[in-house]
């Protein structure tokens, strides 16, 4: 079957024309006027439009084909349409550029220049549609409310199947924001213990003098206050989980306690005397640096040890390739959905911004720019001021030509990587260098190469 192709002119005499120039390749379907336009492209759904911008009921103004090309592009995002101009008009086809068209021809329309052009359209057309359908069903096939689909991120879901079913205490590590966590939750849900309680403790919200009683509980009257016997988090967790988040801020003093908890599994209660058995499976995260604070004594490295018998090394988003893209989109249609505007779609300058963010809040400062672009959106295009992340580093006064490109260098070494799911070779290929010259770029912006150099499930004890 021939694909669709819909044509929109008022000059009965051009439609025909390019009825029998295209009629070979494409099903062509005629519209002479904005309403026209939209019914057919309602009734038809072609990937490809050709729109004269100038249509009645003001043939000699841009308006009308103006607000056609904003109507088909809030029904389909995707379609591709290219404007037809006067010669004398370029500020316009550039205007219609900006409101989302795919190219523009100026008149008199060279066909051999319009063939190929519509050759473009439609091969870009079913390359993206097949690119969203296998978005579609990566996002089918999430992992444990993970979207991923990145060579870092495939070892961290191999990693965390791999220890789930096992009882060995694991430190989850990251920066803030990549998904500590959630990694924590679907442990959790993997495991022999998924049908007991998960007990999540943040230790860097909760005061100093507190934070033995919410952990360990209390008994009645052993501090002012204290009027009632109360179980503390670790007891919570019998059966289950106990996570504890930013573990790195847990006081020395405290730290002792949480040690022999983990030797011995008994506890004893601020004030009582009783030891308590707790049988619960122990998960920990930090992006602190625990290595450094074992160094200058705040941390202790018997408790380090212990709770790092096996390490998960969350990735950055900037170190995800692909995944900003993909998650971005399946953020957009949930939160969508969720404030009652389904059908959502990014607009080409938001994926350009979203690709070019450095994202250094990881995946929370993502959620945070798409649940504001969708209350900012007014139409059912997402925009990149909608998105408010400002214009992406360039060289300027308070930048230099040296750090400009290194930037750009070490994006392109990262994105190569993540397209070649890690394998130097075919990313060096990809970027025209030699493997040596790769290695020595890796090494000078200090990136790892997926799944080896960051290891995702390393035994440490």
């Amino acid at each position: 079957m021939k694909p669709p192709l819909l044509i929109v002119d008022d000059d009965d005499e051009i439609r025909t024309q390019m009825r029998w120039a295209l009629a070979a390749d494409y099903d062509v379907v005629p519209a002479e006027d904005r309403n026209g336009a939209i019914e057919a492209f309602r009734r038809v759904h072609p990937p490809v439009v050709l729109l004269d911008l100038g249509l009645p009921p003001r043939a000699g103004t841009p308006e009308e084909g103006l607000r056609a090309l904003a109507e088909i592009l809030a029904i389909d995002g995707m379609a591709k349409v290219v404007v037809i101009t006067g010669q004398a008009e370029r500020a316009v086809a550039l205007q219609a550029i900006g409101a989302g068209a795919y190219d523009f021809l100026g008149k008199p329309v060279d066909p051999a220049e319009l063939k190929l052009l519509l050759r473009r359209c439609f091969q870009v057309s079913r390359l993206e549609r097949e690119f969203r359908e296998a978005q579609g069903r990566s996002l089918g096939d999430a992992f444990e409310g993970f979207l991923g689909a990145s060579a870092p991120m495939q070892a961290v879901f191999a990693s965390i199947r791999k220890v789930a079913n096992t009882e060995a205490p694991v430190l989850i590590l990251g920066e803030s924001g990549t998904g500590k966590e959630m990694t924590a939750r679907a442990i959790h849900r993997l495991s022999g213990c998924s049908q007991g309680p998960f007990v999540a403790i943040n230790c860097g919200a909760i005061p100093e003098a507190l934070m033995e009683s919410e952990l360990f509980g209390h008994e009645k009257g052993s501090f002012t206050g204290a009027h009632a016997q109360r179980k503390g988090r670790i007891e919570g967790a019998e059966g289950g989980t106990l996570f504890l988040d930013e573990v790195g801020e847990i006081p020395p003093a405290l730290q002792v306690k949480l040690l022999r908890f983990l030797q011995e599994r008994c506890i004893e209660r601020v004030g009582g005397r009783q030891e308590i058995k707790v049988d619960t499976r122990v998960l920990a995260a930090t992006n602190a640096d625990l290595r450094k604070r074992m160094a200058d004594g705040s941390f202790r490295e018997d408790l380090y040890y212990r709770l790092a018998v096996i390490q998960i090394i969350l990735p950055p988003l900037r170190e995800r390739g692909d995944d900003t893209e993909l998650l971005a989109r399946g953020l957009l249609e949930k939160i969508g959905a969720e404030a009652g505007k389904p059908g959502l779609s990014f607009a080409d300058d938001a994926l350009r911004a979203i690709r070019l963010h450095t994202w250094p809040g990881n995946v929370r400062e993502l959620q945070n720019r798409v649940r504001r672009a969708v209350i900012m959106s007014g139409g059912r295009r997402v925009t990149a001021p909608d998105l408010d992340l400002g214009q992406p580093a360039t060289p300027g006064a308070s930048a230099s030509l040296k750090g400009a490109r290194e930037t750009l260098e070490r994006g392109m070494v990262i994105d190569a990587l993540a397209r070649h799911s890690g394998k130097i070779s075919a990313a060096a290929a990809d970027l025209g260098i030699s493997r040596p010259t790769f290695y020595e770029l890796m090494e000078k912006f200090g990136i790892q190469k997926p799944g080896t150099a960051h290891p995702r499930a390393q035994q440490t004890a």
